[in-house]
C-alpha cells in the first residue's frame, strides 16, 4: 500500500525532503495535498489523535507521522535507508538541515511569519544580508566537513540527508543565485554531492517528471534579487 504524503500544494517547501527520498528509494506514495488541494489536507490533518502540528505528515499504519527529521529516521528504520550505526549521526544532520531551512524562512519574514514580505521588506533586506554573510558560510562549511571526501555521508549508500543537502543546496541556488556563485568553490565535496543525487536512477526519473514542483515565491526557498548579492 503507498504511503499518503500531505503537504501544502503548489510549492515544495518542507515537502519536497520528504519527496526526494521516497523517489530515490522507490517507495509507493501518493502526494495527497497536490491530488486533492489544501481543503482536503486541513480535513487531514483534524483525523484521529495524536494530530500532527503542521505539514509535511505521513500517514503510514494508522498514524501521522510529522516532522521533516523524524520521517525520514522513520522511513530509513523501516526501509533499511542507511547503516543502523550512522542513524543517529544522520539523524543529526538532517537537523541541522532543518535549522538552516527555518533560518531560510526567516530571512524574507525576520518579523512575522503571518505578515507579508512587502511589509517587513527593510528588515529582511538587513536579515539576508546577515545570512549570505555569515550563516551560509556556516552551514555549509559545516556540511563540508561532514562529507569527509566520501561518495555519500554514510559511506558506501545514498541516504536520505544527501537528498536533503541536494534540495538545500537547489534550493539556496534558487534564492541566492549571485552569492552561491561566488561561495560554491568553497564547498567542493557538497556541491558534488549535490551532483551525483541527481545521478540517482530514482531522482533522475523525479526530475524529468511532473511531480517535481518547481521554486517559487510562496516557498521557503525565495527569490527577491533585491536580497541577494556576491
Amino acid at each position: 500500500m503507498p504511503y499518503d504524503l500531505w503537504y501544502w500544494p503548489g510549492l515544495p517547501g518542507r515537502g519536497e525532503f520528504i519527496r526526494l527520498t521516497l523517489e530515490a528509494a522507490g517507495l509507493a506514495y501518493r502526494d495527497r495535498g497536490v491530488e486533492e488541494g489544501a481543503e482536503a489536507l486541513l480535513a487531514d490533518m483534524r483525523k484521529g489523535s495524536r494530530l500532527p502540528f503542521a505539514p509535511p505528515y505521513l500517514r503510514a499504519e494508522g498514524q501521522a507521522i510529522a516532522q521533516v527529521a523524524n520521517i525520514l529516521h522513520w522511513l530509513t528504520e523501516r526501509h533499511d535507508l542507511a547503516p543502523e550505526a550512522d542513524r543517529i549521526w544522520l539523524n543529526q544532520l538532517q537537523l541541522t538541515i532543518s535549522d538552516m531551512a527555518a533560518e531560510v524562512h526567516n530571512v524574507h519574514h525576520p518579523v512575522a511569519m503571518m505578515a507579508y514580505y512587502h511589509e517587513q521588506k527593510p528588515e529582511a533586506a538587513r536579515a539576508a544580508a546577515q545570512f549570505r554573510e555569515e550563516r551560509i558560510p556556516k552551514f555549509l562549511g559545516y556540511f563540508e566537513d561532514a562529507v569527509e571526501g566520501r561518495d555519500w555521508m554514510a559511506g558506501g549508500r545514498w541516504s536520505p540527508v544527501d537528498t536533503s543537502l541536494f534540495q538545500l543546496v537547489a534550493g539556496l541556488r534558487y534564492m541566492f543565485p549571485r552569492r552561491m556563485a561566488a561561495v560554491e568553490g568553497d564547498y567542493p565535496a557538497l556541491i558534488a554531492l549535490h551532483d551525483r543525487v541527481t545521478t540517482l536512477p530514482g531522482i533522475a526519473a523525479y526530475l524529468d517528471s511532473d511531480r517535481r514542483q518547481a521554486f517559487n515565491e510562496d516557498g521557503i526557498f525565495r527569490h527577491y534579487p533585491e536580497l541577494d548579492a556576491e
